[in-house]
């Protein structure tokens, strides 16, 4: 690879990085043709995009990049392949399912909105990681129930209200 490509290549792993806010440093090592094709398409049908990089050129992508990925440049060693997401735990989910047939991809680290993550250990921690809509929706469950509380009970109240008028009201007539 000349430097030309090299540098071709670095300035596009930098642009998606920047692009990505969920981004996931697996191994993928040891798989076989078919287990290669059936982890992409796994990925593929959970909206996410896997790529095998050089360890150098990544690296180097991280330096430029405008983001702090922290102790994940210290994790690239091996083979490094690269998932990313608009979901924060959509890539966890993958390699979940995937490991129930294999024992890879091994997590090497995540980068999910801007919280890093290191070691295998974390998949299942990452798996349960809620999306930031799913936070959004949340939360605004949270505050309509007390919202809703007080309009039922104003609507209800009013209804015995008009009630005790209406029936006051024939009574002296």
């Amino acid at each position: 690879m000349t430097r030309e490509e090299k540098s071709k290549v670095i300035a596009q792993l930098t642009a998606e990085l920047a692009d990505n806010s969920n981004i996931y440093l697996t191994d993928t090592s040891g798989l076989n043709a078919a287990a290669t094709s059936n982890l992409r398409r796994a990925c593929f049908k959970a909206d996410v995009r896997l790529a095998v990089v050089k360890n150098t050129l990544l690296a180097k992508a991280m330096e430029a990049s405008d983001k702090d990925f922290g102790e994940l440049t210290e994790i690239l060693k091996g083979n490094t392949s690269l998932m990313f997401s608009e979901v924060g735990n959509a890539p966890a989910k993958v390699i979940k399912e995937f490991r129930k047939k294999s024992d890879k991809p091994i997590l090497k680290g995540a980068y999910i909105e801007e919280a890093t993550y290191v070691g295998d250990d974390l998949v299942e921690a990452l798996v349960n990681i809620k999306s930031k809509e799913e936070l959004i929706g949340e939360i605004i469950t949270l505050l309509q129930s007390p919202a809703k509380n007080v309009v039922s009970a104003l609507q209800s109240s009013g209804n015995t209200l008009s009630g005790i008028i209406k029936t006051l009201s024939e009574k002296e007539g």
